[in-house]
């Protein structure tokens, strides 16, 4: 099963939309690897890319909430490191077993179903704060986000 990216997890916030495109191919890549049984170095890489990447996209996540007093922030920081903990254990069982065809589908189950319900529920409630407070601000006279929305 292809790990790929559907428009219907887009959450409208540019940024935000762009990184979890990224984050869904570079999964994708990851489980070829680990389909292909390409071997433990290779698999290694990409998880390490991916757990480096996961927490610069939180941070860059995280700025937006701080920057905007997002009301929700804590609960949805404690999502991030469930998420966080979830892929740790997964590099764990890579170099604990190597490269094998269960932690293929548990990476595909586990961070497809986290991901995405993530994107559906929690950043998307970001991203409709995000854009409300962009409007109220332009309401007020204030200077709104500049480029973070789609048009």
């Amino acid at each position: 099963m292809a790990y790929m990216w559907d428009p219907g997890l887009t959450v409208g916030v540019r940024p935000i939309d762009a990184q979890h495109k990224e984050l869904f191919q570079r999964i994708e890549e990851l489980l070829v690897a680990l389909r292909a049984q390409k071997g433990k170095e290779e698999s290694t890489r990409l998880m390490d890319f991916l757990s480096d990447y996961v927490v610069q996209h939180f941070g860059a996540e995280e700025k937006l909430m701080k920057e905007h007093a997002y009301p929700k922030m804590a609960a949805h920081l404690a999502q991030h490191e469930r998420f966080i903990a979830l892929f740790s254990e997964l590099k764990g069982e890579l170099q604990a077993k190597g490269t094998t065809l269960s932690l293929a589908l548990r990476i595909n189950t586990e961070v497809g179903n986290w991901l995405r319900e993530h994107i559906l529920r929690v950043d998307r409630a970001l991203a409709e704060f995000l854009v409300e407070r962009s409007a109220t601000r332009t309401k007020e006279g204030l200077e709104p986000a500049p480029q973070l929305f789609r048009v």
